[in-house]
């Protein structure tokens, strides 16, 4: 009877053990995907990628594509009213002065700026972009989040940019991080919600294509690579798995999400890497500023002077 007993009781400890480990709904999630990358793999793929094909890209056509993809970017601490409603201008002005090209896709500001945007941006097809969610180190309480983005919506932002709890993810609390972005998307609604990965924090490639899936599990519309505050900021490399990641979360669910560029974009050739990769990897289906976006400061003037030469 008391071996049947000990018996019973490892029988027991075995079925606990096993249900502890029963994984979540967020690595089964993630299980359906190719996590598992090797670094200098993904280095290499990409260098050869836009080796390749870069070159063939570099058009004028192309470039007007680009600019048509820009959310125009100011976050700065200096930042004010006057000169958002300026930056909001020269928007406006391109209309006149560029009248066979098409304008930028969005201006992008903190919260507090949508309203002076909204009042100023006279220029057609034009959205509003806000950062929020505790931009940019997501650290703040949900609450605040939710009210800051809500708010930002209320004043005028039609797409709302957020930083994914990365705290949250590198401690393996993907409940809470998924929760988190689930709990914006609501408040978005039909709004775009683009969810910034930060990857130069995450740290690896694996970890990259982890984060993406989580985002896009969430709810994001968009998966974006960088603050530009913290880190670094976009890398090829990054791109490379993000986009990855898109295609093959495209043909687990049917549902397709863009892929937004940002975080030092300063030269027309760097723009012209990302524009590369998207096409490449994604296809041409991805070549609309409805999924495709570059977010800087510095690269519009750049490519206008490139354009109309």
């Amino acid at each position: 009877m008391k071996y049947e007993e000990e018996d019973m009781t490892l029988l027991f400890d075995a079925e606990d053990k096993e249900h502890l480990h029963q994984p979540s709904q967020y690595e089964t999630a993630l299980a359906k995907y190719i996590t598992d990358l090797k670094d200098d793999t993904v280095a290499h793929q990409t260098a050869r990628l836009i080796e390749e094909h870069l070159v063939e890209n570099n058009t004028r056509e192309v470039k007007k594509f680009l600019y048509h993809c820009i959310d125009l970017t100011t976050l700065s601490s200096t930042d004010n009213e006057p000169s958002v409603m300026q930056l909001t201008q020269t928007v406006n002005d391109f209309v006149d002065q560029h009248p066979d090209l098409d304008n930028v896709a969005a201006i992008c500001v903190y919260p507090n700026m949508a309203e002076i945007v909204n009042d100023t941006l006279e220029a057609d097809g034009v959205k509003i972009a806000c950062v929020a969610g505790g931009f940019p180190s997501s650290q703040t309480f949900a609450e605040v989040k939710v009210a800051e983005a809500a708010i930002a919506l209320h004043t005028g932002a039609d797409e709302i940019d957020i930083v994914l709890p990365v705290g949250k993810f590198r401690c393996g609390d993907y409940e809470g991080l998924c929760d988190e972005i689930g709990e914006l998307k609501d408040v978005c609604g039909e709004h775009i919600l683009k969810v910034i990965l930060e990857t130069g924090l995450l740290g690896n490639a694996s970890d990259i294509k982890k984060a993406a899936i989580l985002a896009m599990y969430s709810g994001a519309d968009f998966i974006k690579t960088s603050t530009g505050k913290e880190g670094t900021g976009a890398t090829p490399e990054a791109a490379f798995v993000m986009c990855h990641a898109i295609k093959e979360y495209f043909l687990e669910t049917g549902r397709k999400v863009g892929f937004k560029a940002a975080g030092g974009i300063r030269t027309v050739h760097d723009a012209l890497v990302y524009y590369t990769l998207v096409k490449e990897i994604l296809g041409k289906e991805w070549l609309s500023n409805e999924l495709f976006r570059i977010g800087a400061s510095r690269l519009a003037p750049l490519l206008l002077e490139e354009i109309t030469d």
